[in-house]
């Protein structure tokens, strides 16, 4: 994709921190691109366990005088989160906050959850987020995500970070009132073991990728029955199937 970013001009990434307390309580500040913040909140909530779909979030309320939200859930939901095993770790990547991931081998074994769509049809929903990437064409330094059924893309976001534009569409599916099971999720970047994990809970069928798969990413979508395709986009896909 050509970039339209203008001869000597300086290009930047915008990045700002974002808070969230839940039920009255600090629980992560994003250090994100400010756009879609809705979103971005409702897919941490679901992939941090807090909620499975949009009626468990009883209300998610922006500050007046400041880039943040208080989301209220049930006491039940939050209590369940604090006597989760799951380690907090610093995720990998930019615009990086720290995610509950479990060990893997603690997430039930399921069957395949399907296969991905032919190479020709990943690359064609690739030249499609391409094509929406405002920001790339201006700066050439920010990640995408999107989420597709194989004809189109149904949520698009872009972010300084991997992880927060997948949590921006999870979000954004969610808000429209459908699942994100059974689709597929396309990333720029090198898919991680927490957006596995964040793949997995979702109930995504595959994630391809561009870039590639790191290993505890390959061992977690295994597990959890996800596909995965890195090199996407060259000559050459990399399909990684569970049950190979």
């Amino acid at each position: 994709m050509s970039r339209k970013i203008e001869a000597g001009k300086l290009a930047a990434v915008e990045e700002t921190p974002v808070w969230l307390e839940v039920n009255h309580r600090p629980a992560v500040t994003w250090m994100c691109t400010p756009d879609q913040l809705e979103e971005l909140a409702v897919g941490w909530l679901h992939g941090e366990g807090y909620i499975e779909r949009l009626a468990d979030l009883l209300s998610l309320t922006p500050c007046a005088t400041d880039l943040g939200f208080w989301a209220e859930l049930a006491a039940e939901r939050v209590d369940a989160i604090g006597r989760d095993t799951r380690r907090r770790v610093l995720a990998s990547g930019c615009g990086a906050v720290s995610v509950a991931l479990a060990d893997p081998q603690s997430l039930p074994a399921s069957p395949p959850r399907g296969a991905a769509p032919p190479p020709e049809t990943i690359r064609a929903r690739f030249k499609e987020l391409y094509q929406r990437g405002a920001r790339y064409e201006e700066t050439g330094g920010i990640h995408a995500a999107a989420l597709t059924d194989g004809q189109s893309l149904l949520q698009h976001a872009e972010d300084i970070g991997r992880h927060n534009a997948v949590d921006k569409v999870i979000g954004g599916i969610l808000m429209a009132g459908r699942s994100p099971a059974g689709l597929g999720l396309l990333v720029t970047g090198r898919i991680s073991a927490e957006l596995a994990f964040k793949a997995a809970r979702a109930g995504i069928v595959y994630v391809a990728t561009p870039s590639v798969p790191s290993t505890l990413a390959l061992t977690i979508a295994k597990r959890a029955g996800v596909e995965v395709v890195g090199r996407a986009v060259s000559g050459s896909p990399q399909v990684h199937r569970p049950d190979a």
